[in-house]
């Protein structure tokens, strides 16, 4: 009797925790989903796609790997890469990823470095296949196992089957220059864009133009539609728009996009002004994603015109002959601070629309060769010393500033210099 009831006992718990299985891990069926899962890719260069995934389960994304051949997850889910073929990791600064604010879904710009490109084709030539893999993985917030997810890569050339994607963008007046001062009532040079893409189609989009005392566009506005997802499209800042255009792109690689007439620029009033090239999403076949087809919903994603990196812009400024930015001030340490030896110092200041890089500069407080520079990004407004500067200083007394450089490493924009001392 006792022997029965185990019998019918053990069979019972054994498919109770089944269903607890069942119920904690995602099956099969639950598993998340992509659109495009293949795609054809230049094999001598870069190559950018918009892909859709969808059906997360309190899952958000990581690393993403590209590789020739793929091995099985377990103890996790799907297929990773074999380690011995990685071809590459995606870059942060080609990250234009972003998860949605439901976390159901998941927009990833998949950019391929020409050096992965490359190394996929030598494998090739080498007798191996000509296609090669996308792999991202999904971490699970609730300690569930990863979930790895790939898009198979087919290497072509960069023509007509190639999604349509703008691999470089150069703005630039017929001076050469991306900044230009121009006296008041006086006509700006003309200007172009000079445009390297993959993929055939139309090249829509508008010229606009940031006044002086507007809000700059943020990293965000300046990329181009097609590279967002589509909730976030309509919420770029739009400014005053010059023209239009619609230009068809054969698959040729390279085309000089003309700007508007420059007669069209304003120059009411004295400041700086930017020109920003605005690219609109496009329809196109090859890289279009379906929702219904990754599970996030209903309709086509159109990502024609794809780009993994903000669009550059054209800086010109009306009124004086030298281009200064009077907003460009030092925040902290105060004047005449006095900072305390063996803590961390932070130098702060505002951010000067002027600027491609800032260029922190710390002198002895006779003002002369500075002892100490380091060199930040736009956008990055604060800097903490490193530990050993103090030791630099000759004595308690110093001197900082801040110089705005621009594209080329001229100096746009300096503010004064500020005294500090040091509380030995």
């Amino acid at each position: 009797r006792s022997e029965s009831t185990a019998g019918g006992l053990f069979p019972g718990l054994f498919l109770a925790c089944l269903l607890v299985l069942s119920v904690a891990w995602p099956d099969e069926a639950e598993a998340i989903r992509r659109d495009p899962s293949g795609v054809n890719v230049n094999a001598q260069g870069a190559t950018t796609v918009f892909i859709t995934f969808g059906d997360l389960d309190e899952q958000v994304p990581t690393e993403a790997f590209w590789c020739g051949a793929l091995i099985p997850a377990t103890p996790d889910l799907g297929m990773r890469c074999d380690p011995s073929t990685i071809f590459g990791r995606l870059p942060i600064r080609f990250d234009q990823s972003k998860l949605a604010a439901d976390r159901s879904s998941f927009t990833d710009i998949m950019t391929i470095p020409p050096s992965v490109a490359r190394r996929a084709y030598q494998a090739a030539a080498r007798g191996e296949t000509s296609t090669f893999f996308y792999v991202r993985r999904f971490v699970s917030t609730r300690g569930g196992p990863s979930e790895f997810v790939f898009v198979t890569c087919r290497l072509t050339g960069g023509g007509a089957r190639v999604p349509l994607a703008l691999l470089d963008v150069r703005l630039a007046f017929s001076t050469g220059q991306e900044l230009q001062a121009v006296d008041r009532n006086a006509v700006p040079p003309e200007f172009s864009a000079t445009i390297a893409y993959n993929g055939t189609g139309r090249l829509r989009g508008r010229w606009e133009v940031v006044l002086p005392g507007e809000e700059p566009p943020s990293s965000r506005d300046l990329l181009t539609a097609a590279t967002l997802p589509p909730e976030e499209r309509p919420l770029q800042r739009r400014y005053t728009e010059l023209s239009r255009f619609n230009v068809f792109l054969p698959p040729t690689g390279q085309v000089v996009l003309p700007g508007p007439d420059p007669e069209s620029l304003p120059d009411s009033i004295d400041g700086l002004y930017l020109v920003l090239l605005r690219v609109e999403a496009s329809d196109d076949k090859e890289g279009n994603s379906s929702l219904a087809n990754a599970g996030a919903g209903e309709g086509v994603v159109h990502s024609g015109a794809v780009a993994g990196f903000p669009l550059p812009v054209l800086r010109y400024y009306v009124g004086a002959t030298s281009i200064q930015d009077p907003g460009f001030t030092l925040i902290t340490p105060l004047a005449d601070a006095e900072l305390a030896p063996g803590e961390a110092w932070i130098f702060s200041w505002t951010v000067s629309s002027v600027a491609a890089l800032y260029q922190l500069e710390i002198a002895g407080e006779t003002e002369e060769e500075p002892l100490f520079s380091a060199l930040l990004q736009q956008g990055i407004a604060t800097y903490r010393a490193p530990p050993w500067l103090e030791s630099r200083l000759p004595g308690s007394d110093f001197v900082w500033r801040v110089v705005a450089l621009g594209p080329d490493g001229e100096k746009t924009a300096e503010t004064p210099w500020r005294s500090g001392r040091v509380n030995r």
